[in-house]
């Protein structure tokens, strides 16, 4: 599934080249996981603004309203003047003055959806309810102390849930906590200050890192110009079960956490 990095490097991979496009056409294929909420001739003559990202979401914003674009399990987006004809996975498509934008989901649990605005009933269902965002100012690492304190849960289901900090999935929260040196089980809420600050600082470089990289391609994600990412080449635990810590040499554990799998070093870990 993208996590945060995939879909920040998504978004770098085309907003700039579509940014002042006017809509010509779009194209829906086989339902999504919502509609898109309004008619596809509706959007035909709209402007294209900017491209932003409120955690796993893209947001198109247009001279009148915006597409909230989410990739779901397996999608992913390509943005070229001249694409090959559309296949039996491609579900939705954007023709511009200054190229095509086509959503591709083999799963179909990616959706694009029109709103007039951040506050309008749509949008404020997908977004209103996120975490802090972990690239900007607004991830305060005294704000994140305090809401992990409220939480009683395991510190890797607390990240996963994304109420508290947004858009970290299941690889960068394993590698987030081991570079912090905290085991995922830990109750967030008998996090210390300082250990706090420091899951903070990781969870910032991991994500910083994952972007540089491309983000990580485990199966099928690629940016919008088709180039898959390279941070999985360099993960410390996700996917290295059975393998020699990094760092210690002792074997990487995973097990079963929230029905996914959890990566850990029971020595670099231990608490």
């Amino acid at each position: 599934m993208p996590e945060l990095p995939e879909v920040e490097v998504t978004r770098l991979s085309f907003a700039f080249e579509i940014a002042g496009a006017k809509v010509i056409s779009v194209r829906i294929g086989k339902p999504l996981r919502w509609p898109l909420g309004c008619s596809p001739a509706q959007l035909a003559g709209r402007s294209v603004q900017t491209v932003r990202r409120r955690g796993k979401y893209l947001l198109i914003d247009l001279d009148q309203g915006l597409l909230l674009v989410h990739l779901g399990m397996s999608g992913s987006l390509s943005f070229a003047r001249q694409l090959p004809p559309a296949g039996v996975h491609d579900h939705f498509e954007m023709a511009t003055t200054l190229g095509t934008l086509r959503l591709t989901d083999p799963r179909r649990f990616g959706a694009v959806v029109y709103a007039m605005g951040e506050d309008a009933p749509e949008a404020h269902k997908l977004l209103g309810k996120l975490g802090m965002e972990p690239l900007s100012d607004d991830f305060d690492v005294d704000r994140f102390h305090d809401e992990l304190k409220r939480r009683r849960a395991a510190i890797k289901q607390v990240l996963l849930a994304g109420d508290t900090v947004v858009g970290v999935g299941n690889i960068y929260a394993s590698e987030a906590l081991f570079m912090a040196g905290i085991r995922p089980t830990l109750s967030a809420a008998r996090l210390s200050r300082p250990r706090s600050a420091r899951l903070h600082a990781a969870i910032r470089d991991v994500l910083a890192r994952a972007v540089a990289k491309g983000g990580s391609t485990l199966r099928d994600f690629s940016s919008a110009k088709g180039e898959n990412g390279h941070f999985q080449l360099e993960a410390m635990v996700y996917a290295r079960q059975g393998q020699p810590c990094r760092v210690c040499a002792t074997p990487i554990k995973s097990f079963r956490q929230g029905q996914r799998s959890t990566f850990y070093c029971p020595h670099c870990q231990k608490a």
